[in-house]
């Protein structure tokens, strides 16, 4: 698909490409075909499997419905009004027909259960569908990037579901990460940068909507008397784009920007600021987001107190919301110790 769809997309009358600007610095047109040969794979899995899944059609045609809403936001850039509307409409839809929605948070506060009634559940669902889509959507910014972050999530779900026996969809895990993993060599020039394909906003709405749509199945339903995974360790793998989206959206808000508008202020962008390549910085930050992963896989292990794991997540958020407050003095200081250790260096190799 990968192989058909890029030549398709330069097609003069088609033009579904990236084209690079003042924020985009790519090399000439990128054809955006990768979130599109993505779902036409795991439709063809789907329809290969027809019982593979509960609701399995649902969600086939969530998954058309945004991905074409990604297709048409990539060649024409749609508002991001309508965007959200027909995402919380999905949402809506796959709260009343797949009843998937959020009933409870467990003992995160610490304070016992959280039961959620039905329309705050819904309400605090949708919300989830919503942040847990534009999250991943937001965290594309460099190449391998947001599949290397998505095959880290879709791993650690595939290990929870396949250690509490809901094997189907553990399988389903596995299958996105060798679905992803040709995007991903295309994506970093394995095949040639003539070759090089983008995810676009069709990808990063599928695998967002299918993050989401996991977790929910994995927090709510109990195969065996228990769920899959505790709420708070929902927020632990999906830790690095959440966090990202969250300060990101703050400091355009406390700015009087709107929260949805383009910058070159994300995680990724900043570790580049500081001096690291495009290759140590995927690797940096796909290495943070498996630590943060591990974490979340160690405390359903080891069964440590749902309170004790969100404090948790919400220290080390706090310290990076404080660290992205001051980027500007961090970098310029990280600057300087990277300059005086490249001089260091290059005196003692002129010594010896």
């Amino acid at each position: 698909m990968l192989y058909l769809l890029r030549k398709v997309a330069r097609h003069p009358s088609i033009g579904l490409v990236d084209k690079p600007n003042a924020r985009k610095l790519h090399e000439g047109t990128v054809p955006l075909v990768g979130g599109i040969s993505i779902c036409l794979s795991i439709l063809y899995f789907l329809y290969s499997n027809p019982n593979f899944l509960p609701h399995s059609g649902l969600y086939s045609f969530s998954i058309v419905i945004l991905v074409a809403i990604g297709a048409l936001d990539d060649k024409y850039d749609i508002s991001f009004k309508f965007r959200m509307g027909v995402q919380a409409g999905l949402a809506i839809i796959m709260m009343n027909f797949a009843n998937v929605q959020l009933a409870t948070l467990g003992d995160m506060f610490g304070f016992g259960d959280v039961l959620l009634p039905t329309f705050i559940g819904q309400v605090i669902t949708v919300f989830a569908v919503l942040g847990a889509i534009n999250a991943f959507n937001m965290v594309d910014g460099i190449d391998g990037l947001l599949g290397g972050l998505a095959s880290v999530t879709f791993a650690a779900l595939g290990i929870l579901f396949a250690m509490h026996g809901m094997v189907n969809f553990a399988y389903l895990c596995v299958v996105f990460i060798v679905v992803m993993s040709p995007y991903i060599l295309f994506n970093l020039g394995f095949f040639g940068r003539t070759r090089k394909v983008f995810m676009g906003d069709a990808g990063s709405m599928l695998i967002g909507f299918t993050v989401i749509f996991l977790l929910l199945v994995g927090t709510q339903i109990k195969p065996n008397g228990s769920e899959v995974l505790r709420s708070v360790t929902a927020l632990w793998l999906i830790a690095v784009p959440l966090m990202d989206m969250t300060a990101i959206m703050y400091r355009r808000c406390r700015r009087g920007d709107s929260p949805f508008k383009p910058d070159r202020e994300h995680l990724h962008h900043i570790f580049q600021r500081i001096g690291l390549t495009p290759t140590q910085t995927l690797l940096t930050i796909c290495s943070i987001a498996f630590l943060f992963a591990a974490i979340g896989i160690t405390g359903e292990i080891l069964e440590v107190p749902e309170a004790i794991m969100f404090y948790s997540f919400i220290a080390v958020f706090a310290v990076y919301a404080a660290l992205l407050s001051n980027i500007w003095a961090v970098s310029k200081r990280i600057r300087c110790l990277r300059r005086l250790y490249r001089l260091r260096k290059h005196v003692c190799n002129k010594i010896a």
